[in-house]
């Protein structure tokens, strides 16, 4: 039959964020010569790390500034971090966990076609509060709330600790930070593979 099935389109779809999402981290040619003053050089960036290195297959950051580097920057980090969430969904439902009432729905992208209708609203409106509830609430650069008051302590685009959570954190040294902020990367990189199957 030439209609994609519910699954297959899923598939695309992911595919797709993912592929808009990867563009941060994707090679250029090493001959390549700047093609207006303000573009940068990002093969020196966090993120730009074995194996891969700096990878740009769309040339999304070809001509691009510093602040649209930080932004795409910032879309892969939440994509990954929503990946992360999915891969572990994924795995859980799979061995068999599932919720009271829940125990007959497959696992995997066949749940989405199994899920009554009242359910999938339900999943939208928590994406929904999600998306609007994870903003720095401050104002930076590093901020993604135009409705923000104050100063951000944020020290990084995505950092929403906002001086509430730390968890050791703060007593790392600036190595240590780094290296833990391309490990989730790489983890989110990972993650958004895995969960298009």
């Amino acid at each position: 039959s030439t209609t994609l099935t519910y699954a297959k389109m899923m598939k695309i779809a992911v595919l797709a964020a993912l592929a808009g999402s990867a563009a941060a981290f994707a090679p250029s040619p090493v001959a390549q010569t700047s093609r207006t003053a303000l573009s940068a050089d990002f093969s020196k960036e966090l993120g730009a790390q074995m194996p891969l290195g700096f990878i740009d297959p769309l040339g999304l950051v070809a001509d691009a500034d510093q602040d649209e580097f930080d932004r795409l920057r910032w879309v892969e980090l939440k994509h990954g971090r929503v990946a992360m969430l999915a891969v572990t969904g994924y795995l859980v439902t799979y061995a068999g966990v599932r919720f009271p009432g829940a125990e007959d729905i497959p696992s995997g992208f066949a749940a989405l076609e199994a899920i009554p209708v009242m359910v999938g609203a339900q999943m939208v409106a928590t994406w929904a509060l999600m998306e609007a509830a994870n903003q720095d609430q401050f104002t930076s650069s590093k901020a993604t709330n135009p409705y923000a008051v104050g100063d951000s302590p944020a020290e990084f685009t995505g950092d929403f600790r906002n001086g509430a959570l730390d968890f050791g954190w703060d007593k790392l040294s600036d190595d240590a930070k780094m290296r833990k902020r391309a490990i989730e990367l790489n983890q989110g990189r990972a993650a958004q593979m895995g969960i298009l199957g």
